[in-house]
């Protein structure tokens, strides 16, 4: 069972999801007592607590980085599950099919689907992101487009992934060669972004495309 939110703690919640994708896992306490500017981490935990309790949060014990936003439906904010077996998995934004662009707009806007569309995935494991550009567009990825993507932190040579470069996010083929990484468009008008072994740390792989939901 999944209970209201307050405004409070539902801005909790949208900060742990944008902050873990954009840097790939969650904040500390004392990071989100900082952003919130709640001076006591109990009063941060109490919030946790009331999130956990409420069945949005899973917590890993007394780790520093351990809290998973659970993106199941019947969220006050995000809607609820339906007997068609709909589920809400969270939208966060833009990520470019061509150069990159900014990917996290928003963590409180949620997108329905039926999980069996996607392979019957854990809705948890999920997130969405709007694709602009047209660089993807021989992997039948078009401009509009929604892309659903499984969070993980590695991929395999060819995956189609969302890969972070410094703050920016791109769609592309995962493509490392010896001491380079190549993110490659499935466009021959457009070069791939290569990125050489010293610069790898500016390079985050934040999924593996699993969808894509279109409009006719």
């Amino acid at each position: 069972m999944i209970d209201v939110l307050t405004d409070r703690q539902q801005a909790i919640l949208d900060y742990i999801r944008s902050y873990s994708l954009q840097n790939g896992y969650p904040p500390t306490l004392r990071e989100i007592g900082r952003h919130f500017g709640i001076r006591s981490t109990n009063g941060v935990n109490d919030h946790l607590r009331a999130l956990e309790k409420k069945g949005h949060l899973a917590r890993g014990g007394m780790k520093s980085r351990a809290l998973r936003p659970i993106a199941a439906a019947g969220a006050a904010h995000g809607g609820s599950a339906n007997g068609d077996g709909m589920r809400e998995i969270p939208l966060f934004g833009r990520v470019a099919a061509g150069q990159p662009i900014l990917a996290v707009e928003s963590g409180a806007e949620t997108v329905k689907v039926d999980p069996r569309l996607l392979g019957g995935r854990a809705v948890g494991e999920l997130f969405a992101l709007r694709v602009r550009g047209d660089s993807m567009i021989g992997d039948g990825i078009f401009d509009g487009d929604m892309l659903f993507v499984r969070r993980q932190e590695a991929a395999d040579p060819g995956d189609i992934v969302v890969a972070l470069i410094d703050d920016e996010a791109t769609v592309k083929r995962y493509r490392p060669e010896g001491d380079t990484l190549k993110l490659v468009p499935a466009n021959p008008a457009m070069q791939p972004i290569v990125v050489k072994r010293r610069d790898l740390d500016r390079v985050r792989i934040l999924g593996s495309a699993v969808g894509v939901y279109r409009k006719l």
